[in-house]
């Protein structure tokens, strides 16, 4: 199943994330390795938030990666929420139709 992780950000985002960047980035491309993560970034104009996308069997794997994001911990994401995405159509679509 596909999660979408769905971050809102603070204002001054662009100007403190350089502190937490490099664990940030750490933190996800380790979550790629486990075969966990499948894309992340940031959403552009305005920066006002980020989508990162999971495939794992529960919801709780993308939780647990924002429970421990510097970027959460740090308050630089304001609100986070995980959803479940059906996908359908594409290569990757956990649940394909024709």
């Amino acid at each position: 199943m596909h999660y979408l992780l769905i971050y809102d950000v603070s204002p001054d985002y662009l100007e403190r994330r350089g502190d937490y960047r490099a664990e940030h980035l750490k933190l996800a491309w380790a979550a790629v390795d486990r075969g966990e993560l499948l894309l992340a970034g940031a959403l552009a104009d305005p920066v006002d938030g980020a989508m990162l996308l999971f495939e794992a069997d529960s919801a709780a794997v993308a939780e647990a990666f924002a429970k421990a994001d510097p970027y959460v911990r740090a308050g630089l994401v304001t609100r986070w929420r995980v959803r479940a995405w059906t996908t359908v159509v594409g290569d990757g679509a956990t649940t394909p139709v024709r």
